[in-house]
């Protein structure tokens, strides 16, 4: 049995741990080995602290996936669509799922589901009738899961440069948008 609940700022920490979790089991194999062994959750946890999204007035909200003993196993955030990725360029015509993420533990058991279907219920609650959420090319198990979700690849493509370490230039992952509706 799942809690679906808003994250509060004691939360920064288990989110960042699933956060990093899902990096490190999602994207292995095609994101540098090098960069998932550096993930840091503490470090994580304090660049959200500092974001602040779990402020009421954060332009994103995430919610969590909380099991009866209090472990929180998901997460979910969304708002605004981002233009070029930039949280600080909205675009007030779009939702957007910024991020979702589970702990393999609970891939396959409906955490996902659950999470995307509570940041569908929010997004439409402010006004949005479509959204959007971008996945790397390479995650075969997301983009799966937004096809069952009902979302499609549009077209828009986009390069995540992820930054290696002794100067060395990043290695560019391809990025697809999926837009779905939520009126529908």
């Amino acid at each position: 049995m799942l809690t679906i609940r808003p994250e509060e700022p004691d939360d920064a920490e288990a989110v960042a741990r699933v956060h990093v979790h899902g990096w490190q089991t999602g994207y292995a194999g095609f994101m540098p080995d090098e960069v998932l062994r550096r993930l840091n959750v503490a470090a994580w946890a304090q660049r959200r602290r500092d974001v602040g999204t779990a402020d009421p007035e954060h332009p994103f909200t995430t919610l969590l996936a909380e099991t009866t003993d209090g472990r929180i196993v998901g997460f979910t955030s969304f708002g605004p669509y981002r233009i070029e990725q930039d949280r600080a360029d909205l675009d007030p015509t779009w939702g957007e799922v910024l991020a979702l993420f589970v702990e393999p533990d609970h891939w396959g058991d409906g955490t996902a589901r659950t999470l995307l279907a509570a940041a569908r219920d929010g997004l439409a609650a402010r006004g949005w009738s479509a959204y959007r959420a971008w996945v790397l090319a390479e995650n075969q198990r997301a983009r799966r899961f937004c096809a069952r979700a009902g979302l499609s690849p549009d077209g828009e493509r986009s390069t995540y440069p992820v930054p290696l370490s002794d100067g060395r230039p990043p290695v560019d992952l391809v990025e697809l948008r999926y837009t779905g509706r939520l009126d529908g």
